[in-house]
């Protein structure tokens, strides 16, 4: 038997029939099937997928999940007014395709349906419906740009699995996102830049005239046709096979896309498209050049900071580059004209500092800066910082900032009561008890037990859980663990899941982060043991209820009040023995300390109690809430457990530094800062006016050694990036000292 496949919407050729019995049910009522459910369309767009499909779907996928693909790229051309509209022959190429490159199979359009749904609602056309998409669809699903990715071309659900992607696993998201809603999109991209540094990848949807172009995961409020890279891709050569822009297409248009990270692979069909970006390049004479900012050679961490272009002293241009997980050919570009000589200023942490200077070359595009690379101006004019008034203000300013911008990111989580990192997600359940002000509310976090076994075990101690106790006032909360392991509550996942939970109640909800109480029982016990120490700066006070503390330290505890409460006939796994033995060493902590506000804690070995001590635990609630957070602490003991951290109070180490079993004891006397223990080079010191006096020369003792003076300026870089990191309002510092 042979199948029948249309070619184009009119002419047929024939297949071999091997091909069929690679499906069930075959190929022939996969067609019939789609023409009865659909109409001749149907026919026509399964005829269509299956004629362009590459040889390797057709070893892999079968009819049920093309025939469910086809169903719902129908419903969405039923539900929704722009895709309606949508041409036959739009819809058949670049609605109905299950893939956009050649990143592997998913079923997605079913789950990227229900996601897109409320996000479009109000939309009228299908360009405002790819506005609200770029705006908030990757906010939805938790995935964003990082280099960290696995692979340039990430399927949705790999995507969304580690909450990371490239410029191409971004944009297979938005197009899919797009088609999910009946809006035709493909992704367009130059395979390499012609100045050879690199390749990019962006989305075309078409709005109903014409094709528009937009970066994924790049909302531009101004409109689609907008992007760092509109001025970049100006420079692509048609006629060059690596220089040249492609657009995806699922029916070949004389050509193929190339992809860098399989260049032989030539199944991905394209439209070359260059001549719509490249009409209104800029003159040869002169071209745009990228500027990137970093701490060192290693590129690994950009900085944000405001920039001049000058030129014989005069100022050119002015710019901001770029921080974080922007897509690292996201850059500022400022005009240069080859043979000129040119000079870069920045300013940071409230100095002005500057490069040598430079000659344009032709063709070259980027300019990496490093940090370390720059020279201090020593001339008027120099950047002045902030007066202690001035950063109070800035502080609040950029907060407020943020603020919105994580109250319309994460409202949907508050929503779901449900937040996604990466793979894990954490549900909760929550009551509320008692009236305080906006901002002035405690929060009170409580793990249920159970551990290794059955979801529905976990499930039941989790509901058991947001009964146990009852604060006189705040939100009582109790998080559903994301695994079922022995190991609950102190898994390296949880203290990312916990940072989000405070940051979202603290602006969702009126929060004060100043009164949030951490507390658990039997394994949930077993987690305070594990994140109070290590997250210590994040609470007010800590109560462990029955839990084994495994290797867990106490010395992060020194400045958070802690209770251990325990019946005295827990005998499993030695709970009632370990719990004494730490009752007493928290006591010779405390007494070894010459702060009596060093180690505040509260034990109860309740006498004839076995593991459920029958509520007598819960008078640690009235202890705890006679605390708040002691923010900005003059002493610390900071120990890295086997789950470690970059900040800690007024301590910050460089990403990738911390190392399991390292300390740090850090202590303010005056206007002097004595440090002992694993000092990392290039180490922060993230400081406040409630510590010492800003206005007034620092010194610093590393390990014994010789004092260095330092001079801190108030910066509002140093606020912004702090409060990126941690939507902290009451632990904004203000300026800081880098250790080299």
């Amino acid at each position: 038997m042979k199948l029948l496949i249309i070619a184009g919407f009119f002419s047929l050729i024939a297949i071999n029939s091997a091909t069929s019995a690679l499906f069930s049910p075959s190929l022939d009522a996969l067609v019939a099937r789609a023409q009865s459910k659909h109409g001749d369309l149907g026919k026509h767009a399964t005829l269509h997928l299956l004629k362009h499909m590459p040889n390797s779907d057709r070893e892999r996928l079968n009819a049920d999940f093309l025939g469910k693909n086809i169903d719902l790229a129908f419903q969405a051309r039923g539900q929704f007014r722009w895709a309606r509209e949508v041409s036959e022959e739009l819809f058949i190429n670049d609605v109905v395709p299950y893939a956009v490159m050649d990143e592997p199979r998913d079923p997605w359009r079913a789950k990227f349906l229900k996601l897109a749904t409320p996000i479009v609602k109000e939309a009228k056309t299908a360009e405002e419906a790819v506005q609200l998409l770029n705006q908030h669809f990757f906010n939805t699903i938790n995935v964003h740009y990082d280099t960290g990715r696995k692979r340039a071309n990430q399927s949705p659900k790999e995507s969304m699995k580690i909450g990371k992607a490239s410029c191409t696993g971004l944009s297979i998201i938005l197009v899919n996102a797009c088609r999910s809603v009946g809006i035709p999109a493909r992704a367009a991209g130059i395979p390499l830049w012609p100045d050879k540094r690199g390749n990019h990848t962006w989305v075309e949807i078409h709005d109903g005239k014409r094709w528009r172009f937009t970066g994924a995961d790049e909302y531009d409020a101004k409109g689609l046709d907008r992007g760092w890279f509109k001025k970049k891709a100006g420079e692509a050569r048609k006629d060059h096979p690596l220089y040249a822009i492609y657009a995806t297409s699922w029916s070949p248009k004389g050509a193929h896309f190339p992809v860098p990270w399989n260049p032989r692979n030539k199944s991905i069909g394209a439209i070359n498209v260059s001549e719509r970006y490249t009409h209104n390049s800029t003159s040869p004479t002169k071209h745009q050049l990228g500027i990137r900012l970093f701490t060192a050679a290693d590129r690994k961490s950009r900085i944000a900071a405001k920039g001049q272009l000058t030129h014989d002293g005069v100022r050119i241009r002015s710019f901001t580059t770029k921080a974080g997980t922007a897509d690292f050919n996201d850059m500022p570009q400022v005009m240069v004209e080859p043979g000129k000589r040119y000079r870069l200023v920045f300013e940071v942490d409230g100095k002005s500092i500057q490069s040598c200077d430079f000659v344009a070359k032709p063709g070259t595009s980027t300019m990496d800066v490093q940090l370390n690379n720059l020279q201090l101006i020593a001339v008027k004019g120099a950047v002045k910082g902030l007066s202690k008034k001035e950063a109070s203000k800035v502080g609040h300013e950029i907060y407020q900032e943020l603020l919105a911008k994580t109250k319309n990111a994460r409202a949907k989580e508050m929503q779901d009561q449900s937040i996604t990192l990466g793979d894990k997600s954490m549900k909760w359940l929550e009551k509320t008890f008692g009236d305080a002000p906006a901002g002035k509310r405690s929060l009170w976090i409580s793990m249920h037990g159970g551990g290794g076994g059955p979801a529905r075990m976990n499930d039941s101690q989790w509901q058991n859980q947001i009964k146990l106790y009852q604060p006189k006032e705040g939100i009582y909360l109790a998080p559903r663990a994301p695994t079922n392991t022995w190991n609950l509550w102190h898994q390296d996942h949880i203290d990312p899941l916990f940072n989000r939970l405070i940051e979202n109640m603290v602006a969702l909800r009126g929060v004060d982060p100043d009164k949030v109480y951490l507390m658990g029982y039997s394994a949930g016990g077993d987690g305070v043991w594990q994140l109070a120490p290590r997250m210590a700066d994040r609470y007010a006070a800590a109560s462990m209820m029955a839990g084994h503390p495994n290797e867990a330290k106490m010395l992060g505890l020194r400045n958070l009040p802690f209770g251990i409460f325990c019946g005295e006939k827990d005998t499993p796994y030695k709970r009632n023995i370990v719990c004494a033995e730490r009752m007493r060493k928290i006591a010779d902590m405390a007494a070894a300390d010459p702060d009596p506000a060093a180690y505040v804690h509260m034990t109860r070995l309740y006498q004839g109690m076995g593991h459920w001590m029958e509520l007598k635990d819960a008078e640690s609630l009235p202890w705890m809430a006679s605390f708040t957070r002691k923010t900005w602490p003059r002493k610390i003991v900071w120990y890295q457990d086997d789950v470690t951290h970059d900040r800690f109070y007024w301590l910050e180490v460089p990403e990738g530094v911390a190392t399991k079993d390292h300390r740090i004891d850090a202590e303010i006397k005056g206007q002097s800062i004595t440090l002992k223990g694993d000092i990392p080079m290039g180490m922060s010191l993230l400081l406040h006016d409630s510590l010492l006096d800003l206005d007034q020369e620092v010194t610093v003792i590393v390990n014994g050694g010789k004092p260095s003076k330092h001079q801190p300026k108030r910066s509002r870089e140093v606020m912004r990036q702090a409060l990126e990191k941690r939507l902290d309002p009451k632990q904004i510092p203000t300026a800081k000292i880098v250790l080299n």
